[in-house]
């Protein structure tokens, strides 16, 4: 099972650091998700995680206090307008931009109301 748990964490590592160039997909949630793996798998990667100047502290400050930095929380609310903004110039379905916005909204809510670290 521990090369399962690996496997899920590389490829959550991977779409991580996707994200860090790519703005439409989410870094820190993905970190975090690395982290959940890399516990169940590599302590190795783990501890390499959680120390990395990067992502280390978004992670601890999740684990200790469900926190996320307001600059976080900055990013990810441009990334989630701009991914609405593509959305609306590709010219996609109404009712799939109404459920699209419904989906991000909340997303944004939750991201919001979490406390700051």
């Amino acid at each position: 099972m521990r090369i399962v748990w690996l496997i899920l964490g590389l490829t959550s590592l991977a779409l991580g650091a996707i994200g860090v160039v790519l703005p439409i997909l989410p870094t820190v949630p993905f970190m975090l998700l690395s982290a959940f793996f890399f516990s169940k798998s590599s302590e190795r990667l783990h501890h390499w995680l959680l120390t990395h100047p990067k992502f280390g502290p978004s992670i601890e400050d999740w684990h200790r206090n469900g926190a996320i930095n307001r600059r976080v929380k900055r990013i990810a609310t441009v990334s989630i307008l701009a991914a609405f903004g593509i959305s609306l110039a590709l010219g996609i379905k109404p009712l799939l931009l109404v459920l699209q916005a419904f989906i991000l909204a909340g997303v944004l809510v939750f991201i919001w109301t979490r406390p700051e670290a």
